[in-house]
């Protein structure tokens, strides 16, 4: 509690100058009379309940505001107003309508955006208010001090953050349930053949359309144990249900451990892990291993991330598939005008598996965009590609080590201005497909998620 007063606090209510008033005191004040009439032009009425506001005699400008509202010139001046006044007196709801309202319409309005991010905070969002907080800070006219009591903000925000969770449950139709191969007909090699013998696929061995019903579960706690230094503890659940069980599809993932603030703007944090999948309604594998994290805040614009994860899996299906998964990964995301957020990776990952059939090593790169829409909407679009080189051959499809380039794409449209309970609408839409030089190996797949998410 008392760190998200802390954070609210050190952000200054911004009030709007567009007009002054015309008059030092109240026409209020000058009604002498029980029943008093004043007829005032629509700037004089502004500035009459800039006056009041500025004072803080928010119930008597509310009857103002009504009136004020019925000036269409006056719309954006009313809505702020109202916003402001509703956040002062503790109607948060209607204080975050209003301040979205007019970002809607508007979204390189700064000083609402810092309004919306001090409502967000004294409501507990305080993701959400990092994140417009963050888009507020790229505007390029913003006064230097308020851009250091902006990083002052976000550095409590942060810091303080003990806990966030996001849940969300829909529906997820797929093209491809069983990740079957797109081939119809595969070259199998027998011993003493020189030539490859041409089998077709039966109907059990191709790709299998279905209907899922699908939720995720994400969540973390940053507990403070001593000076710049946090424990984190993160945990992920994804699941996807199918009427024909043996495709049921959950992972999940247990991490903890340190995080050390070194600087202002570097953060260093070590946890160990533990995950599980299981496939079909039993355990397909188990691993245990530690991941580690550096970021780097370059300025109000620019961040850089990179990350190392190792990790042994026991894979229980197919004891072939165990082994050791080393990963690193580098990603850049930079603010771009009011209310986008791009974003660019970097990934190389070496599986030491038991069998050298199957360990592999894998460069690729993805994309991303991400922010904001007129009406409410917010969006992602993600792109990547990949190139996976393995270790020796599969004797019974090729002679020759196997080569795979593979593709992705994501999108999502999503729309929190919407809500259902707390809920909010979300549809995303991903491709996967993989170009393998062994056509039992190429696949494709295309997977929707219709859901509906909360995020706390």
């Amino acid at each position: 509690m008392w760190a998200k007063l802390a954070a609210r606090n050190a952000l200054p209510a911004l009030l709007l100058t567009t007009a002054s008033p015309l008059w030092a005191e109240s026409i209020l004040d000058r009604c002498a009379a029980e029943t008093c009439k004043a007829r005032l032009t629509s700037d004089q009425l502004l500035g009459e309940v800039q006056e009041l506001v500025a004072a803080k005699r928010y119930e008597e400008v509310k009857p103002l505001l009504a009136a004020l509202a019925t000036i269409p010139t006056l719309r954006f001046e009313t809505r702020f107003l109202t916003g402001f006044v509703a956040e002062e007196t503790g109607d948060y709801r209607r204080a975050e309508a209003m301040f979205r309202a007019i970002l809607v319409e508007d979204p390189t309005q700064t000083r609402v955006r810092l309004e919306l991010g001090r409502t967000l905070l004294a409501m507990g969002h305080r993701q959400s208010a990092d994140h417009q907080l963050r888009l507020a800070a790229e505007a390029k006219d913003l006064p230097p001090e308020i851009a250091r009591t902006i990083r002052t903000v976000r550095n409590i925000i942060r810091s303080k953050r003990a806990w966030s969770v996001n849940v969300d449950l829909g529906i997820a139709p797929d093209t491809n349930i069983n990740n079957a191969t797109t081939a119809d007909t595969i070259d199998v090699f027998l011993p003493y053949s020189p030539d490859p013998l041409a089998v077709s696929l039966n109907s059990a061995a191709k790709a299998q359309s279905g209907l899922g019903v699908t939720g995720s579960v994400d969540g973390g706690l940053r507990l403070p144990v001593a000076r710049n230094t946090l424990m984190l503890v993160d945990f992920d659940a994804f699941a996807t249900l199918y009427k024909r069980k043996e495709y049921n599809d959950l992972s999940m993932e247990l991490a903890a451990g340190p995080e050390f603030k070194l600087s202002e703007k570097v953060r260093l944090r070590m946890e160990g892990l533990v995950a599980q999948r299981d496939y079909g309604g039993r355990v397909a594998s188990r691993q245990v291993g530690a991941k580690t994290g550096l970021e780097l805040t370059i300025d109000d614009k620019q961040q850089l991330a990179v990350q190392a994860d190792v990790r042994h899996t026991n894979a229980i299906f197919d004891a072939n598939y165990g082994g050791w998964q080393t990963a690193f990964n580098a990603t850049y995301e930079r603010v771009i005008g009011h209310r986008m957020i791009a974003s660019a990776s970097a990934f190389v990952r070496r599986d030491s598996l038991r069998a050298s059939a199957y360990s592999n090593t894998e460069v690729g790169g993805v994309l991303g965009l991400g922010g904001e829409l007129p009406k409410g909407f917010n969006f992602g679009l993600s792109a990547g590609v990949s190139h996976a080189s393995y270790d020796a051959p599969v004797p019974l499809f090729s002679p020759d080590p196997r080569r795979d380039w593979r593709y992705n794409a994501h999108v999502t449209l999503g729309n929190r201005a919407i809500r259902v309970w707390g809920f909010s609408p979300s549809v995303s839409l991903t491709y996967l497909r993989d170009d393998s030089s062994i056509r039992y190996y190429a696949t494709q797949r295309t997977r929707f998620r219709f859901v509906l998410a909360r995020y706390f």
